[in-house]
């Protein structure tokens, strides 16, 4: 390396002396013998002049009688005045001095400084490609200057990164799968004296938000080693070949500052599956770093105690050389916290808020179901905001629940203003869902009704939260949340005889519900447990990539929406029969919202208290059955109802 420093440092050298004589020359050139037009009209007067040559560009040199044009020495430059051409070829004519023109490009000499600059600008170009192209190739760039091929991460002091486990909860079974790791870090003999080796690298899984970065800062502040830092998508640019180069130079750098810790965020983003990403076939970009990642690390000797961490939530993308043994090792899942999860959650994020002593943090926890770290630490935050804003001297449990709500829900929206008509559509919609939802049995209890319009397109909303995290659903708790769906519209339909818009997003929730539980699911007993391409979810239940391209015959793919149908009008059907045994009860409802606008715990449940629990699910309805009305997509107004919030 330094014999290859040397051989830069000589080129740099041999170019600053090339640059410097060209400079010097072009300069000597363009300062050489000058006269003004008054003195040259003089010597030409006085018979000295044999011939002049017109150069193109705004001068003239002058040739002395007995003078040859070998060179720029045997001539004077004078330059030419332009309001003065005519009297020039006048002068020369009255005293016999021959006189010529030639183009720029055919003129010697460095009188006008035309070429002599372009060749500079040439020369100059020339040398600068050429330093640039040894620059990169020695690792010799200056700051500034074609730093592409440089590594983008950020290093962490050997101090630590003054995050620590104690600053990490609820994922209490990830931080145990990574304390082997803190352990070799900072006693590796204890490892290698048996023969074992370390695991090259830990791949941290899970949804955006539940503290996957915050742990890897968290194993390198326990272990007291360097901590690089770096996207994935900081290796890929415009330029071929640029990722490689930094992916060669971070391994560099770690190699000189092991033991430590290499954090790539977002590794999906350079990582994903090969063969499938280039138009033409060939090996775009992100391929050629994925390569020499996989070369790295399959190359680098894990006695030096580099521990690689990468960080994704789309695992199921990646390519499967990435997961092989002795590249990312361990797969650690961090998932969203349980109950007991939030609230240690809940008690980090809230060491520095001041709270109120009525504030029970394990309530809050049970208010948040599915919330991930990030989401409570979000939900604590507006808290803190919402109570400063009305001038408090501590956050109150009030403002915890608004800030849950506005999250779940959406920003109010007080200059929404509805009409009579659609203010008392919006309170029927919703005390519909509601009826049903108390009326099913095991339903998620609701726990507030209200008809602010909130988000974008919701003009109400009914929250819903679950007693208990759930993992698995039954066949009759999905039957239970089609029912709550429908409640909506046929609300609507028995109290208007008409309906609106307002059910869409209901529909298409339920709509596509029921075609999971028939094609994907297997809860169809016509069709059996047979996947028929249903929605492709994401591991981590963050949503689908639509329907897998599964082949099934046109005769399967009728029978999968006749299924679907009938699965939908049972739902229809048996909303409809709640609603019209509680028709007192919906009124009743529906006033006291249009003139309250809210219904909260305490006063809905006095009400729904009064609703009646149907029997099991009467199952598929015959075909003549009156059929659900279609899903109606309305672009200019969305939905009146986000539907059920949980």
């Amino acid at each position: 390396m330094s014999k290859n420093r040397n051989l830069f440092i000589i080129l740099n050298l041999v170019v600053l002396v090339v640059l410097g004589w060209a400079v010097i020359s072009v300069v000597q050139g363009n300062l050489g013998d000058r006269l003004t037009w008054t003195d040259a009209k003089a010597r030409i007067e006085s018979g000295a002049i044999e011939r002049v040559v017109f150069d193109g560009t705004h001068s003239l040199q002058l040739y002395a009688k007995g003078d040859t044009d070998a060179g720029p020495s045997a001539a004077i430059t004078v330059y030419r005045v332009e309001a003065d051409d005519d009297g020039i070829v006048d002068v020369l004519e009255t005293n016999g001095v021959a006189y010529e023109a030639k183009p720029p490009s055919a003129c010697a000499g460095g009188g006008g400084g035309g070429g002599g600059g372009m060749s500079l600008f040439l020369m100059i170009g020339f040398f600068a490609v050429m330093w640039m192209m040894m620059a990169r190739r020695e690792g010799g760039v200056p700051p500034g200057v074609a730093t592409f091929g440089k590594s983008q991460a950020k290093l962490a002091p050997e101090e630590g990164t003054g995050v620590s486990f104690e600053d990490v909860a609820g994922i209490d079974e990830a931080i145990e799968e990574l304390q082997e790791i803190v352990q070799f870090l900072r006693t590796p003999e204890k490892f290698t004296s048996l023969g074992g080796k370390i695991p090259k690298g830990v791949l941290l899984v899970g949804p955006p938000g539940t503290g996957k970065t915050l742990l890897a800062r968290a194993v390198a502040g326990e272990a007291k080693v360097p901590f690089f830092s770096i996207s994935g998508s900081d290796f890929v640019e415009m330029f071929v070949g640029v990722g490689a180069a930094r992916v060669r130079d971070l391994f560099t750098k770690a190699a000189e500052h092991a033991p430590c810790i290499i954090f790539i965020d977002e590794l999906d983003a350079v990582g994903k599956a090969r063969g499938g990403g280039s138009p033409v076939g060939g090996h775009d970009e992100r391929e050629q770093t994925l390569n020499q990642i996989l070369v790295e690390m399959d190359g680098f000797d894990g006695r030096k105690g580099i521990i690689i961490i990468g960080a994704t939530n789309r695992p199921e993308t990646l390519d499967p050389a990435l997961l092989r043994a002795g590249r990312f090792d361990r797969q650690v899942l961090v998932d969203r916290p349980d109950v007991k999860g939030r609230e240690a959650i809940l008690q980090v994020h809230a060491r520095d808020l001041k709270l109120d002593p009525e504030v029970d943090l394990t309530e809050v926890a049970r208010m948040t179901p599915g919330f991930a770290g990030a989401d409570l630490a979000n939900a604590l935050n507006e808290a803190a905001l919402l109570a400063a804003r009305y001038d408090k001297t501590s956050i109150e449990i009030s403002d915890i629940s608004d800030a849950i709500e506005r999250i779940v829900a959406g920003l109010e929206k007080k200059s929404r203003r509805l009409n009579p008509k659609e203010k008392s559509v919006v309170a029927y919609h919703e005390a519909g869902h509601a009826i049903c939802a108390a009326a099913c049995p095991g339903a998620d209890p609701v726990q507030k009704i209200s008809i602010i319009p909130r988000g974008i397109g919701a003009l109400g909303y009914t929250l819903q939260t679950p007693l208990e995290d759930r993992y698995l659903m039954a066949r009759r708790e999905l039957l239970n949340r089609l029912i709550v769906l429908y409640g909506g519209r046929i609300a609507e339909e028995l109290v208007f005889g008409d309906i609106t818009t307002g059910a869409s997003d209901d529909i298409r929730k339920a709509s596509d519900l029921a075609r999971r539980m028939i094609a994907q699911y297997g809860m169809s007993d016509r069709l059996g447990a047979i996947d028929y391409g249903g929605e492709r979810q994401n591991p981590f239940g963050m949503g689908g990539a639509g329907m897998r391209d599964v082949p099934v015959s046109e005769e399967t793919a009728r029978q999968i929406d006749a299924e679907t149908r009938r699965l939908l009008e049972g739902a229809w059907q048996q909303a409809r029969t709640i609603l019209a045994a509680h028709r007192t009860l919906l009124d009743r409802m529906a006033e006291h919202l249009l003139e309250t606008e809210v219904l909260e715990r305490e006063t809905l449940q006095s009400f729904l208290s009064e609703v009646a629990e149907v029997g099991d699910f009467p199952g598929f309805p015959s075909p003549t059955a009156q059929p659900p009305a279609p899903a109606v997509e309305d672009a200019e107004d969305p939905a009146t109802d986000a539907g059920t919030v949980a």
